[in-house]
């Protein structure tokens, strides 16, 4: 899953990106005004107590891409038109982190000679509308040329105009694009365009330190997650501590997690992700899957001969096995079951394939 990070010039959106990724940065990139990315870990406690239990020669983590893009600015008709070509490259994104400045530092001038997070995060759901719009009016434009032909295709095509004409009117009048979409169908069509405001969004708050505990208060849009206040600079400096200095200095400041666990912990969740894990000697591994998947699709993501030859998933929810201990006694307890290929897999399931090939 790749999470792109959005932000206007010095939100300190590349800080929170070093944080997040423990270091990671390239300064070419950065001086280049090019874009950064890298695969990081999530951060799941309940690998390391099923570890405890196994004693595993690996643990595997699930894993986010987070892509860092350039800071963005729309002061000008030169500078929208970079942020327009550096938006496209979210396209291809899952989900946007738009990271807001709610810090003051005299040292870093602010956007617009302001600090105002609630007209930032306006701004940058506005632009992002106005370059669906422009995408939406050249599609429009092509099917219009498209549908005076008699071809094969030429029902779906008026199908198709007839909805972008209504995505057009909603982007127009600055409405959520969703409102206009009136069927899956529909909804699988605008997937294939990468509309940014149709992606999960999560608004960050990048606070100073002494506002962690009473940030600013402003209301997300209606397609947004709440959003998060990071104080992105001591975060990267924390995570730049040795593990005891770094538990040390977060006790003085009386914090009892990082904040970037929290923060990508709340990015798998936006996009409607969960984990179910296997778990022996060899490994244990946390595998990603919609929420909502079957265990045949689960079974898939693994490996297709897996899912080619499932026979049964025995499953155990994580809650029940330590609530016994251990698995011999989860199963004479009763709460390790056989499922089929239609079980809905649940966040937290741990799950012995049986197959045959």
């Amino acid at each position: 899953m790749q999470v792109a990070l959005l932000g206007l010039t010095q939100s300190g959106k590349t800080t929170l990106f070093s944080a997040v990724t423990e270091g990671h940065t390239r300064a070419a990139a950065a001086m280049a005004h090019q874009a950064d990315q890298a695969v990081v870990k999530v951060p799941d406690e309940r690998l390391n107590v099923l570890a405890q239990m196994h004693h595993p020669k690996k643990i595997t983590q699930a894993t986010l891409n987070l892509l860092d893009l350039p800071g963005l600015s729309f002061v000008d008709e030169a500078a929208r038109h970079d942020a327009r070509r550096l938006m496209a490259q979210a396209r291809q994104a899952d989900m946007l982190v738009l990271v807001l400045r709610a810090f003051h530092d005299p040292s870093i001038a602010p956007y617009r000679n302001r600090v105002d997070p609630a007209k930032d995060l306006e701004e940058l759901h506005n632009e992002m509308l106005l370059g669906d719009l422009e995408m939406i009016e050249n599609r429009i434009d092509k099917l219009k040329k498209s549908i005076t032909k008699p071809t094969p295709h030429i029902d779906q095509d008026k199908r198709e105009l007839a909805l972008m004409q209504r995505l057009s009117q909603a982007a127009e009048n600055l409405e959520p694009l969703r409102e206009r979409i009136e069927s899956p169908e529909e909804e699988k069509l605008c997937r294939s365009f990468g509309f940014l405001t149709l992606k999960p969004v999560l608004p960050v708050l990048n606070v100073d330190e002494d506002s962690l505990k009473d940030p600013p208060l402003i209301e997300p849009a209606a397609s947004d997650a709440a959003p998060l206040p990071l104080a992105t600079k001591l975060e990267a400096e924390l995570v730049a501590l040795e593990p005891d200095e770094r538990e040390a200095f977060m006790q003085d400041l009386d914090l009892s997690e990082l904040a970037r666990d929290k923060f990508l912990q709340q990015c798998y969740r936006s996009v409607n992700l969960i984990s179910y894990f296997t778990a022996g000697e060899p490994e244990v591994r946390a595998w990603t899957v919609p929420a909502g998947s079957s265990a045949l699709e689960a079974a898939g993501a693994i490996h297709s001969d897996i899912q080619r030859g499932f026979i049964r998933a025995e499953t155990v929810a994580y809650d029940d096995l330590m609530a016994a201990g251990d698995m011999k006694a989860a199963k004479a307890a009763g709460k390790v079951r056989l499922e089929g290929k239609t079980y809905t897999v649940k966040d937290g399931d741990v799950i012995y394939f049986r197959f045959s090939v």
